[in-house]
């Protein structure tokens, strides 16, 4: 699968300022003041009483060699809550913007709201918010056929799509938009009596050789005409008895009317 570098972001506002190490959640958007630089991060005043620490790995998405080189004492900085302990009074946080969505929340069967990012030939990704886009195949955009993406969708549409599988291992995550539309429902052929007694004939001598066809096989001695002419036979007599019934329905037919004819004249 094809990946895009991009990726969106939840947009978070900032809540109110905690007050309390008690208060802070996971993802919580907030500002703090650079107190100290470390060689493996710096420490910030978040307002709760106890100094957050950012690792040197969560300062950019981009590589950093020194700390100094992305931070200073004193300065203001928009941060997000990565992991929060009010026990042993530990706080991480980090300046990248957190993932919508991470691979812990994904769970087959959800549905989320997504954009679509690119078309290919077999299928279109669709940024739900993840580490990565998922891609919904060709086969799970319609319950019609599609013969290319571009048929049904395009790059910036809104979809609502629905989770059929991930792997974290391969960052691979497979969506689809049909699961989630109403399966169309086929019309029933509507056929008359003649329709389907001509039918009825028709399967009745489909396939079976004429008499010149049998005469010339068994010249030629064709082991499969013997079983023809069986087959023939019956085809024929099971023709003859049904066209029979359908003379003794209509005969009946024609004699009710007749009868109702005959009682309403009187």
């Amino acid at each position: 699968m094809e990946e895009m570098s991009n990726t969106t972001t939840v947009e978070t506002e900032a809540a109110p300022t905690p007050t309390s190490i008690e208060e802070l959640q996971p993802k919580m958007k907030l500002n703090g003041t650079v107190t100290r630089l470390e060689l493996y991060g710096a420490f910030i005043d978040v307002g709760v009483g106890v100094n957050a620490l950012v690792h040197i790995s969560r300062l950019s998405t981009g590589h950093v060699n020194r700390v100094s080189d992305v931070l200073t004492v004193g300065d203001e900085v928009t941060l997000w809550i990565d992991k929060v302990d009010p026990e042993t009074k530990q706080i991480m946080v980090t300046l990248i913007e957190p993932l919508k969505v991470d691979w812990r929340d994904l769970k087959n069967g959800q549905t989320y709201t997504g954009t679509v990012t690119r078309l290919e030939n077999y299928g279109a990704f669709v940024d739900i918010g993840a580490e990565r886009e998922g891609l919904v195949h060709i086969s799970e955009i319609s319950h019609d056929y599609v013969k290319h993406p571009s048929e049904q969708l395009t790059v910036g549409d809104e979809v609502q799509v629905q989770v059929l599988g991930f792997s974290k291992r391969k960052r691979r995550i497979d969506l689809s938009i049909k699961n989630l539309l109403e399966k169309p429902v086929a019309d029933e052929p509507v056929y008359t009596k003649t329709e389907v007694a001509e039918s009825f004939e028709e399967e009745e001598f489909e396939d079976v050789p004429s008499a010149m066809e049998f005469a010339f096989r068994q010249a030629m001695g064709d082991e499969s005409v013997d079983a023809a002419i069986s087959y023939n036979k019956r085809s024929r007599k099971q023709s003859r008895k049904s066209r029979k019934r359908r003379r003794s329905r209509r005969d009946q037919e024609e004699l009710l009317d007749r009868t109702l004819h005959f009682q309403g004249d009187n």
